[in-house]
Parts: structure tokens; sequence; C-alpha cells
């Protein structure tokens, strides 16, 4: 008997998520790496498709290879 094989969907909420202390030194590192940031169509984002959120956090999202949405976050405080 072989053992079932899952394929589960990627998840397009946040899979998982970091909390970065200077999340434009991150966001360049990791586009420098070859890693694509996620625009959101009505999130206003910056060139680094960081979007702060009202309180001040930073947020900025990239998928993983098999499709699931991460986070980094710089908070405010």
């Amino acid at each position: 008997m072989t053992p079932a094989t899952l394929s589960p969907s990627p998840r397009l909420q946040t899979f998982l998520g970091w909390r970065v202390a200077d999340i434009g030194k991150v966001t360049g590192e990791l586009r420098r790496e070859g890693v694509a940031f996620i625009r959101y169509e009505g999130l206003e984002q910056d060139d680094n498709a960081v979007w702060t959120t009202p309180a001040g956090d930073m947020v900025a999202w990239f998928a993983d290879p098999d499709g699931n949405t991460l986070s980094l976050t710089q908070f405010a405080s």
C-alpha cells in the first residue's frame, strides 16, 4: 500500500511572519536574493512594497516556493 500524498493549497492569508527591527534593510537584503514582494490593490505601499498601518507598524508580504504568503513586520513600538 502506498501512502497518500497530500497536496494542500497554498495559504493566501499570512501563513507565517517574522518581527524585524529594520524592515527596509531586511526587504533590501531579500530583494538582492531574488525575493519578490507582493503588492495589494487598495493598500498604499511604498517603493519596497511596505505598507504602513494607521498605528505605524510596517508590513511587507512575499510568497514561499509553495505559494504560501509570508510577512515581515516592524512594529512601531
